[in-house]
């Protein structure tokens, strides 16, 4: 059973809509006592990252799903749920992450002429290329972006893909069980749908 966590703000009918497509099993995890019931996480998500990390507090989840992901048992971030493995972010001083993962999330450099937010299609560049989770991918395919800021990480070995945005940048993460995107996969068609699987297939969910 995979369990989608439901923090009142996440992108949650379109990731619905992906697994139903896949005839996947799935339920909102909106307490401690839901992950009792699931064997993957999906966290989705838009909205800041400072409201994010309350929501999850206001409904206890902040510490349960940080032991989860902290016990390697599988899971999946999109987009804020990739921004909330890390510590820190620019763009809610004072707030706190997961911090499963070394470093901050910082926003675009505004000095590129960049424009912000980065929106639309945009390819990634595959730096872990015999991982199981990009199978049935192009080398270089396209995703779907919303995001004006992204994490920095200094852990080299976990940075699954990077895309290019004025600089290159981490776009997603994989580490153990681990795999978080900065890109939408739920709204990215059929290489999307085809990593969404991917990962529910290596973990015994379809």
């Amino acid at each position: 059973m995979i369990g989608v966590i439901d923090y009142g703000a996440g992108n949650l009918k379109s990731v619905s809509n992906s697994l139903s497509a896949m005839d996947a099993k799935a339920k909102l995890v909106k307490s401690p006592e839901d992950l009792c019931e699931v064997t993957s996480i999906i966290f989705p998500g838009v909205g800041s990252f400072g409201d994010s990390a309350n929501h999850l507090k206001e409904q206890n989840l902040f510490e349960s799903l940080k032991n989860w992901i902290l016990e390697d048992r599988p899971f999946l971030g999109i987009c804020i749920g990739f921004q909330m493995l890390f510590e820190t972010s620019d763009e809610s001083p004072g707030a706190v992450g997961l911090g499963i993962l070394s470093g901050k999330v910082v926003r675009f450099d505004q000095t590129q002429s960049l424009k912000i937010p980065h929106m639309g299609w945009n390819k990634i560049n595959i730096k872990q290329k015999s991982d199981p989770i990009w199978k049935g991918l192009d080398e270089s395919p396209h995703f779907y972006f919303v995001h004006s800021f992204y994490p920095k990480t200094d852990e080299n070995k976990i940075v699954a893909s990077t895309t290019p945005y004025g600089s290159e940048f981490t776009s997603s993460v994989r580490r153990g069980n681990l795999f978080a995107t900065q890109f939408h996969p739920e709204k990215s068609q059929g290489s999307g749908l085809r990593l969404i699987r991917n990962f529910l297939s290596l973990n015994s969910e379809i």
